[in-house]
């Protein structure tokens, strides 16, 4: 404040003798001495007037007053009516604030002079002197007016107020008797203006057995009508801000109804913590909506209520569970049943449960209606079966006083030393920070050991865990659906011009000898291939050649076709193989012969009047060895002798145009450039396509001028097989896959989190619908800068060894299992070059998707065969659960069921490991992963928006999701973050 400002603060006290000293202390130590306090008696009958007296004697400060009406409303309004200061503090006696309060909440209000209010955070004391957390109340400077009309997040003294917007609303309503505080500061801010949140601890709420909040019944009637005012016109405001007139928004926040509820289950919670019971109406159990954060909502209330009317920190609670946990776990079935989810009432209870033994240090055993607490100490592992109704156990694990992690686990049974093992060799790898790399290495190995070796002395029984999770298996295997698919997938034999490795590597009559071991290796029967043939024959010279040769005829696919337009014809290739398939189809073609050839090292034949060159000079070494190939075809010529000569266009010759990402050292282009520098060799026609060219050269005779090659344009028409259109990149590359692969190592990967690819649905669900034009476009990006996709199996082998990524990989997932992903996203991603992962609900394949049905009608879900169709392209599978619940809402049991049937069953159709899962919702817990592991997971992924790095712990492996609200920009921002 500036020099010489006042801070009023007004005291309302009764029967305050054993609380008001420390107040008025808490002022005395005030590092800002500009105040004044108004202490206001309100009918003491103890020693409270003889100290203030003795304060106000010692300070001037201290000014003493008395009410005449009764309350504390009316006492604060009396010393509100005698305050000298611009700026009010209403602080209750048996309250203190820190010594630091009135200087740096006067500060914040002097930067935001606008302001008419300032609040900071607060806690409660309990009479054994523990704090409950700091409440923090940010959402209160977001939107004061909004946040009021529904609740009270501020405690009365953590407010600095201006002292005319408290009389520009008439002060306190002294007809209400508790909640009153909440009423003046939903009517200041129904005016309008600013509230600045000061995000610090500076006040502090004695909880006292006196306190008003204990009249329950007097603050839940109250606390009704606040909230009512709250959403309706308030007559007792004469200047209301516009916005604000008519009351809350439905958009600012929770209903009215839902508000009510809150406040309700709040002032059930205080009674339910002094040991009292009282039921609930259905009517406000409904009211409570349900949410993904309905389960955090109602245990953080029923814990605040609850350590309020127990006077108890949270860290005291879990050990008076027997005072009020019969009443809270009846609350939350009564709950589940209003809402006909049984599953949301336990995942509501497991939230109670474990926020309140995070809040406990275990010093004892806890045993709530769930989940047991317990401390264990490695060197003496326990072996004990818990309380039937305990299905969760969560655990400090400790060597010695040491506590080395915190684990939440599923219980099926009695814990053995069986379990201790594979807990401490399987889940303690990724310890807090705080325990070092060296200790895990030196200690836990010996531990370890030790537990194992205790173990082979008292193997479980057939009620411990371990067993149960063993039969529970074999159940499974029993139930599950045989692989009955009405078709197995067609191999696409199809494939592309470019090889693994090279003829360099092995020789280049050995390694065209293996190529065609397998008979038709580049499907020469495809439409592509054969209109490549057409255009060839359109492109053959007018006047009919009487010698021809075919260079590398391959097995005589066009060989057949080229015979008749020819007088003879010799098919030549360096394989043996190729030659005797080729010999075989032109059975009965008396004008061709066929001869073993190295068109790089053997002599050609002279004087010929038309040599065919297709798809062979990639194979060349370099561009010298092809300029030497060329030399020697263009010299077998014999004047006027035309060559024809057909390839396509690769990147590495052009990567600004589109072209095949092969590994060849060029491509049609630099054979185009290389022929155009003999001088007896003239281009005299050229079609030439997207992806390939054809060209007629003609030896020209002595003297003969050059002519004027003849270009034409063309449309490919044929399909495109999929393996040879998985290496063509439209529009050209940024960079190639090969080339950022031996440049760039990385330590991130991005696992990319897609559901449908799709336009038609619901309008709630557009986030998680993405156009297939936009795909589309994401998928080209991918491949036009250089990206490839690993699998979840791939994914784990380099973050289990630590090995940095190579290039620029990424999982590309889809949860669900949706049709849409076969029609629409599987032949983008193969045209690309890409996989994906699919996610699969078990239980539902072929039919809908249930989840969704409350937005409309459920989207289709692929069917097995055409799952197994998929699979055998290459695409990969994992498991969703069987039937697409929240795992935090099942038992341990019944999650246990989840995963086993879905694993079993995908490797039965599959036939092959299946060891990734997303748990839908992304519920991934601790208890899911450490159960999803003991039955056969290695993979799991989470929701959480970042890519994976070599450190992540593959059971919580975080995705990305791809939004369909959002367009390329927003997806190629992302991706450039982790390059």
């Amino acid at each position: 404040m500036t020099a010489g400002s006042l801070t009023s603060i007004v005291i309302p006290s009764r029967d305050a003798e054993q609380t008001i000293a420390r107040t008025v202390e808490s002022l005395l130590a005030q590092t800002d001495p500009g105040w004044e306090a108004l202490i206001v008696d309100d009918g003491s009958v103890d020693a409270t007037p003889a100290i203030v007296a003795g304060y106000a004697a010692r300070d001037p400060r201290f000014i003493p007053l008395r009410s005449d009406g009764p309350g504390a409303s009316a006492a604060r309004n009396v010393g509100l009516s005698r305050a000298n200061g611009e700026r009010i503090l209403f602080l209750d006696s048996d309250d203190w604030i820190d010594p630091q309060f009135l200087i740096k909440m006067n500060a914040a209000m002097d930067d935001n002079p606008s302001a008419i209010a300032a609040c900071c955070d607060h806690c409660r004391v309990m009479p054994d002197g523990g704090q409950t957390p700091r409440y923090s109340n940010a959402a209160v400077a977001a939107n004061p007016f909004e946040a009021f009309a529904r609740s009270c997040p501020v405690a009365v003294h953590s407010v600095l107020v201006k002292k005319r917007a408290v009389m520009g609303v008439g002060g306190f309503d002294a007809n209400l008797r508790t909640c009153e505080e909440w009423d003046l500061w939903q009517r200041i801010a129904r005016t309008g203006g600013n509230w600045i949140h000061v995000d610090e601890l500076l006040s502090y709420y004695w909880s006292s057995e006196h306190s008003l909040s204990g009249n329950v019944q007097q603050m839940l009637a109250d606390g009704t009508a606040v909230i009512a005012r709250g959403f309706s016109t308030d007559q007792r405001v004469k200047k209301p801000a516009l916005e604000h007139r008519n009351g809350a928004s439905g958009a600012g926040g929770r209903p009215q109804a839902a508000a009510h509820a809150y406040f309700v289950l709040w002032c059930w919670g205080i009674d339910c913590g002094r040991g009292r019971e009282n039921r609930l109406p259905r009517e406000v159990l409904a009211d409570i909506p349900q949410s993904a954060t309905t389960a955090d909502q109602i245990a953080s209330c029923l814990l605040d209520a609850i350590s309020v009317g127990a006077r108890a920190s949270p860290e005291r609670l879990a050990g008076r569970w027997r005072q009020f946990g019969a009443h809270v776990t009846k609350l939350i079935t009564a709950i589940g049943k209003v809402w006909n989810d049984p599953g949301e009432a336990r995942r509501t209870q497991y939230r109670f449960e474990r926020v309140l033994l995070d809040y406990d240090d275990l010093s004892a055993p806890r045993e709530l209606a769930l989940t047991l607490g317990v401390r264990v100490d490695l060197r003496q592992p326990p072996a004990f079966c818990p309380p039937q109704h305990v299905d969760r156990l969560y655990a400090y694990i400790c060597d010695g006083p040491q506590v080395l992690a915190l684990l939440d686990v599923g219980l099926l049974g009695a814990v053995d030393f069986e379990f201790w093992v594979k807990l401490v060799r399987e889940h303690l790898a990724h310890l807090p920070e705080g325990v070092g790399r060296r200790w895990r290495l030196r200690h836990l190995s010996r531990l370890a050991k030790v537990i194992e070796r205790i173990g082979r002395l008292a193997r479980g029984g057939p009620d411990s865990h371990q067993h149960r999770l063993q039969v529970l298996q074999g159940r499974m295997s029993s139930e599950v659906k045989p692989r009955f698919a009405s078709s197995e997938p067609a191999p696409d034999k199809s494939e592309s011009h470019a090889l693994e490795g090279g003829p360099r590597d092995v020789g280049r009559e050995l390694f065209w000898e293996r190529f065609f071991e397998r008979e038709d290796p580049w499907n020469y029967s495809s439409p592509y291939e054969q209109e490549k043939y057409r255009r060839q024959l359109e492109l053959l010279p007018p006047e009919r050649p009487e010698r021809a040769i075919e260079l590398a005829c391959a097995e005589g696919h066009f060989s057949w076709q080229l015979a008749p337009r020819v007088g003879h014809l010799t098919a030549s290739d360096i394989s043996s193989t190729a030659l005797e398939r080729a010999r075989m189809r032109c059975q009965g073609i008396r004008n061709v012969d066929f001869a073993k050839l190295d068109l790089s090292a053997d002599r050609l034949p002279d004087a010929m009047d038309l040599i065919c060159c297709s798809e062979v000079l990639y194979y060349l070494d370099d561009e010298a060895e092809l300029a030497r190939v060329v030399q020697r075809i263009a010299q077998a010529l014999r004047p006027g002798g035309h060559l024809i000569s057909a390839h396509s266009y690769v990147l590495k010759d052009d990567t600004s145009r589109t072209g095949f990402d092969w590994e060849s050292p060029y491509g049609a282009e630099t054979i185009a450039r290389v022929m155009a520098r003999l001088p007896e060799l003239a281009l005299e026609a050229s079609v030439q396509t997207e992806l390939y060219r054809v060209d007629r050269y003609k030896r020209l005779t002595p003297g003969e001028m050059r002519p004027d090659p003849q270009v034409t344009t063309a449309v490919i028409d044929a399909p495109i097989e999929s393996e040879v259109a998985r290496f063509v990149v439209r529009h050209g590359a940024v960079r190639r896959r090969s080339e950022v692969r031996q440049s760039e190592r990385r330590s991130h990967v991005p696992v990319l989190m897609y559901h449908r690819i799709a336009t038609d649905g619901p309008e709630q669900l557009a986030r998680y619908r993405v156009d297939p034009d936009l795909f589309a476009d994401q998928m080209l990006w991918l491949r036009r800068n250089g990206y490839h996709t690993i699998n979840s199996e791939q994914l784990a082998w380099f973050v289990a060894n630590n090995y940095p990524f190579e290039g620029r990989p990424l999982v590309i997932t889809f949860d669900d299992g949706y049709q849409d992903f076969a029609e629409q996203a599987w032949p983008i991603l193969k045209s690309n070059d890409l996989s994906a992962e699919v996610f699969i609900v078990t239980d539902l394949v072929g039919a809908r998707a249930e989840w969704d049905a409350s937005f409309g009608t459920p989207a289709p879900l692929m069917d097995v065969d055409r799952i197994i169709a998929l699979a055998g392209e290459g695409a990969m599978f994992g498991s969703h659960l069987a039937r697409h619940p929240r795992s935090d809402g099942l038992s341990s049991a019944e999650l246990a069921e989840e995963l086993l049937r879905s694993r079993i069953q995908l490797e039965t159709w599959l036939e092959r490991p299946m060891t990734s899962l997303a748990a839908p919702f992304g519920c991934t817990d601790q208890r899911l992963r450490i159960l999803a592991a003991e039955c056969g997971y290695k993979a799991i992924f989470n929701t959480v928006d970042r890519a994976v790095g070599l450190q992540d712990d593959l059971l919580d492996l975080p995705r990305i999701e791809v939004r369909g609200d959002h367009g390329l920009g927003a997806f190629v921002h992302c991706l450039e973050r982790y390059q």
